[in-house]
């Protein structure tokens, strides 16, 4: 019997860093078990350079990024989801879209690295820092028994992943 691909959604407000970068860490670290995807209630139009910039750096492909909203995964074409994080408070705050097949949500709120303001080198480090904070909580995600437990207890474990906190590595 085939394993069930897991079909989850990350949200922001913008759609330019925190919910692309989950997006790209769960289909990097997800071994075809899950279905990434990204979007946010009020998208930039753009993934942040800094974003980019990042992924490049570890590796992952860029091309086919994009900052788009919240809506195209709301409609009744649109693949049912299994899961929605929101990665930012402001998007936990708002009143989300019915998603079609009642996915499991939970919040996973980190700091926003874009609307940092001040040096250069303290924006790119805020950016990986955040990018390993989601990473972290993404390998606690997979390795979840998901099938064996009941949807309480899931979503109990959900909750808790957004409090999970990752120091990131050295450089």
């Amino acid at each position: 019997m085939a394993e069930r691909i897991y079909r989850v959604l990350f949200l922001c407000t913008g759609n330019s860093a925190r919910s692309v970068m989950a997006e790209c860490a769960l289909a990097r670290w997800g071994g075809g078990r899950f279905e990434a995807f990204s979007a946010g209630s009020h998208p930039t139009g753009a993934v942040h350079p800094l974003t980019l910039q990042l992924l490049r750096r570890f590796n992952y492909g860029t091309h086919d990024l994009r900052s788009k909203s919240w809506d195209e995964f709301a409609g009744p074409d649109a693949p049912p989801l299994h899961f929605v994080f929101t990665v930012c408070d402001q998007a936990a705050g708002e009143v989300c879209p019915a998603w079609p097949g009642q996915p499991m949500t939970a919040h996973w709120g980190v700091e926003d690295p874009a609307a940092y303001v001040g040096p250069l080198e303290k924006q790119e480090r805020l950016f990986r820092d955040v990018y390993f904070q989601l990473e972290r909580r993404i390998q606690i995600f997979i390795n979840l028994p998901i099938a064996s437990l009941d949807r309480l207890t899931l979503q109990r474990r959900l909750d808790d992943i957004g409090q999970a906190r990752s120091a990131a590595p050295a450089e």
